[in-house]
């Protein structure tokens, strides 16, 4: 049950990008069509797992033991990194035409502070899920990143929806471009507010 619990929160009720308003960089400027909006979602979920996975690790069994959780920061952004220039090495072998469509968006994972938001968020929070608060274990903590970056993926995607259907709109013209993306993704989160409360 708390799994469920776990991906109706991180995807609708404290959705990363709507409610929290992590990520946002890559919302606005990778959203401009459907099928980048989805390799970018794909890629930051593969990103968010695995990193938060390994700073879960590196946070238990390295950092805290030694008492340097002062160094929490610097050596998660280092493990982000990594596996962001890894992400890059494989698209770019497997599919050279989502690496080019991402740009220069690929790279700006590392410093996406929604994956870093959420490596600190499973090491530092306690989450309360039916009345009760505890620290999430690591099979918990990758079903978190999971969700969360699946809530990522359907604010990203529905919002790169909304932006090509926006792009066939009679938008008066002080309103075209970036400030209509603004006025739709506020609709957007207003949207999203409807399921506070559901977990």
């Amino acid at each position: 049950m708390e799994y469920i619990l776990i991906i109706i929160s991180a995807v609708f009720v404290n959705n990363i990008l709507l409610s929290q308003f992590l990520g946002i960089c890559p919302f606005l400027g990778v959203s401009n069509k459907v099928s980048t909006a989805v390799g970018m979602s794909g890629a930051v979920c593969f990103v968010m797992a695995v990193a938060t996975m390994l700073t879960y690790l590196l946070h238990y069994f390295i950092l805290v033991p030694l008492g340097i959780t002062f160094m929490q920061t610097v050596s998660f952004i280092v493990v982000i990194a990594s596996v962001v220039q890894m992400v890059e090495i494989i698209l770019k072998k497997i599919s050279p035409s989502l690496y080019q469509a991402l740009g220069i968006f690929l790279p700006l994972i590392t410093t996406n502070c929604a994956v870093l938001g959420v490596a600190i968020l499973v090491v530092s929070k306690e989450f309360s899920f039916g009345g009760e608060a505890h620290m999430l274990n690591l099979v918990e903590s990758v079903w978190y990143a999971v969700s969360t970056a699946l809530g990522f993926g359907l604010a990203m995607t529905l919002f790169a929806g909304l932006r090509e259907q926006l792009e066939l709109s009679s938008v008066p013209k002080d309103f075209r471009g970036v400030p209509i993306a603004l006025v739709t993704a506020g609709i957007l989160a207003m949207a999203f507010m409807g399921f506070a409360g559901l977990v």
